[in-house]
């Protein structure tokens, strides 16, 4: 080899500009994997499409998130931020702790820049067992169970996983079919009616 030969590449993890690495790099894969299954769903877009949109080498996005399913669950966590939602929820203990998981919810739905990604996650979990699967990780296991074993009562999977019913079928209902009066209801009222529902299954004492 001469000496102003290129060295030769290694396997694995491809070669790198300095664009292609750090926090920034990362960031821009998630924020072009939240926009990705957003605008395309989960079975139409790929993880060669998210690193095309982020402007990276597709072995970046594996080498960062693994699989696609995985790169999935970290765009519904980008949404999600369970680092601090699920402390704002437990923050008063058992008192109004309905009124302040459905706050939250809404809320979380009312905003444009995390509705969407979300939209894509409901719409894509109906009719797909992957995204179904990432669904019911994170928000069973990763936000509702968490705050219902916070709470230390019994059948706290049973209860969380009602709460999630109760939640999902609102968020089908409003944002994915847009049946009305629900589509057009202000949030006030819906947290308000939602609350009180809320509370009983994630601090009544069992029958």
């Amino acid at each position: 080899m001469t000496p102003d030969a290129p060295a030769p590449r290694r396997r694995g993890r491809p070669a790198r500009a300095a664009s292609d690495t750090g926090p920034d790099a990362r960031t821009r894969i998630l924020e072009a994997a939240r926009t990705e299954f957003a605008e395309r769903g989960y079975d139409k877009t790929s993880v060669r499409g998210i690193a095309r949109a982020a402007g990276v080498d597709s072995a970046l996005v594996h080498h960062y998130f693994g699989t696609k399913d995985e790169v999935f669950a970290a765009a519904i966590e980008l949404s999600f931020e369970p680092a601090l939602l699920v402390p704002a929820v437990l923050e008063g203990g058992t008192d109004d702790v309905g009124e302040r998981l459905a706050r939250a919810f809404i809320g979380i739905w009312e905003n444009p820049t995390t509705r969407a990604p979300l939209l894509a996650v409901l719409r894509s979990a109906l009719t797909h067992e992957a995204a179904a699967k990432v669904l019911r990780s994170f928000v069973l296991r990763r936000l509702l169970e968490r705050v219902a074993a916070s709470l230390d009562i019994p059948d706290a999977t049973f209860r969380a996983e009602l709460a999630a019913s109760h939640m999902v079928g609102i968020a089908i209902v409003r944002y994915v079919l847009r049946a009305e009066p629900l589509a057009s209801a202000p949030p006030e009222k819906i947290v308000a009616m939602v609350a009180p529902t809320l509370q009983r299954y994630l601090t009544e004492p069992s029958a």
